[in-house]
């Protein structure tokens, strides 16, 4: 996928296209008058609506200088977003949790929730370990992501792995809704995007 300053949105994030190591990349950061979590913040691209079918692409993140001390470099990829943005599934990481000494952390570096009514601190409380996994991951780090969407179930894949690293076999909005994709982060992370790839189904 070519992307351009024409096909982004930035959605209560800033972004800038960027080459960096020798691949064009998308850096995003959230606006920081934006303090709740698990919201619309992302870079939204524009083209044809998505419902089911794999999204894939290489991400990076690193903290910012004045991350807050519970930033864990959150990134990952929103999908099916509605025209105004109320409403969307997301998939995304933690890389500090992937080495950390605390087992309880290990188990979170991997997340789903869905906009606006099942944000993470919600499905946590009332399906503990449902939506959310291990995986080996650091900051600083390129790491491929892929997210495979079929119905109400989608699956993602880490590092090239052929098994996932995380299973939703009930997506809260449902199967039958297309909508945008976006490169999402959250507070405290400068994000890097590269090599993004839809592929529909």
């Amino acid at each position: 996928m070519s992307l351009d300053t024409n096909k982004i949105s930035a959605i209560n994030t800033f972004f800038k296209i960027e080459d960096l190591e020798g691949r064009t990349v998308v850096r995003v950061t959230k606006d920081p008058m934006v303090i709740a979590v698990d919201e619309p913040t992302f870079a939204k691209i524009a083209g044809r609506g998505f419902l089911n079918g794999t999204i894939q692409a290489q991400v990076k993140s690193k903290l910012l200088m004045d991350a807050p001390d519970y930033a864990r470099g959150f990134i990952g990829i929103a999908f099916r977003i509605n025209p105004d943005n109320s409403e969307f599934e997301c998939i995304y990481i933690r890389p500090t949790n992937g080495r950390a000494e605390d087992q309880n952390r290990r188990n979170a570096s991997t997340q789903y929730f869905s906009y606006p009514e099942f944000k993470y601190d919600r499905l946590r409380k009332e399906a503990p370990g449902r939506y959310e996994s291990y995986t080996d991951m650091g900051l600083d780090e390129w790491i491929d992501m892929r997210i495979e969407v079929h119905a109400d179930q989608a699956k993602l894949f880490l590092h090239g792995n052929a098994r996932p690293s995380l299973v939703v076999n009930d997506l809260k909005h449902g199967g039958g809704t297309a909508g945008g994709i976006g490169l999402w982060v959250d507070i405290g992370t400068d994000g890097l995007f590269a090599d993004v790839k839809v592929n529909y189904s």
